[in-house]
């Protein structure tokens, strides 16, 4: 018999969110993109990193609006979902790599950049996807940082008034060599921006292991309020090189069981942008890799 006087017993903890794994299409540049939708759909992907390249949904080129309807009707025969990512090299400037960038001097250069996000946020609320990728840029040369920290506020700003119309977050990366560059960073333009709620982060697990004073798995605990977005490949300790997963120094079971605990919901994207010339045979190899250790994590095998 129950005693009636006995506390109510706890209830049982949530159980831990699926991790849904994505692969981004700036790891198969040298696929046509609905070969490389067919490719993650068949190996089991649950969605797609879509880098806006110019052989990629040419963000730039005429009747966007009607590729993108088609694209949307792709991904959902396919059953991917999809994020947005802003970091093609050369769609602004055949010149310049990531150019021009929020930071750069020229207003009007600046103003590009804006131009190229916004339209991002478009494609995204279009195709339904979870989130924009951005990233800050580097300070460019002869800028000081309080004048770098201010044009990064003032060119996000009309950037988050579309995010927030379109009801998708604005989700920036602190990347190794930026001005926003660690956790920290992010945490310095969201209070100057008074946290507003379009803005999120991207996590990129590597750069938590090169760069971050805390472990991977810490990281990902301390950002999850703000998670957006996030991407993950295998690093080593102070050098910024994408490695697919075995080949850096990541252990990532408590990796993914951080993540998995925060409740983020969004797609957790494989990065490798300087592996296209493989590409099919990473994105074959990642996701095993990947469920094996979401496995581990859970202490099982899979």
């Amino acid at each position: 018999m129950t005693d009636p006087l006995a506390p109510p017993s706890p209830a049982p903890a949530p159980d831990p969110t699926p991790i849904r794994f994505g692969y981004g299409t700036n790891g198969l540049a040298d696929l046509r993109l609905d070969d490389a939708l067919t490719l993650l759909a068949d190996l089991g992907y649950d969605g797609v990193g879509l880098t806006l390249d110019h052989m990629h949904l040419d963000p730039l080129a005429p009747d966007l609006a009607a590729r993108t309807r088609r694209l949307a009707h792709r991904l959902d025969a396919l059953g991917l979902t999809v994020t947005i990512e802003t970091g093609a090299r050369y769609v602004l400037d055949p010149r310049r790599k990531h150019g021009p960038s929020l930071l750069d001097p020229d207003p009007d250069d600046r103003a590009r950049r804006v131009d190229l996000l916004v339209r991002a946020v478009q494609v995204a609320a279009d195709l339904g996807a979870h989130a924009v990728h951005c990233f800050s840029g580097v300070t460019p040369p002869g800028t000081n940082p309080d004048t770098a920290w201010k044009r990064l506020a003032e060119t996000l700003t009309p950037v988050l008034d579309s995010a927030t119309t379109a009801g998708i977050p604005l989700a920036i990366e602190p990347e190794p060599g930026h001005l926003l560059a660690t956790l920290a960073d992010f945490h310095h333009i969201r209070t100057t921006l008074d946290d507003p709620a379009a803005l999120g982060l991207t996590l990129d697990i590597g750069h938590c292991q090169c760069l971050e004073p805390l472990s991977p798995a810490e990281c990902v605990r301390a950002a999850g309020p703000w998670l957006r977005h996030v991407q993950i490949e295998d690093m080593r300790r102070g050098v910024h090189e994408h490695l697919p997963f075995g080949d850096g120094d990541i252990d990532f079971p408590p990796v993914l069981t951080a993540l998995a605990d925060t409740g983020y919901q969004g797609l957790t994207v494989v990065e490798l942008p300087r592996h296209s010339h493989a590409g099919p045979h990473f994105a074959e190899l990642s996701l095993p890799f990947l469920r094996q250790a979401v496995a581990l994590s859970q202490g099982s095998t899979p």
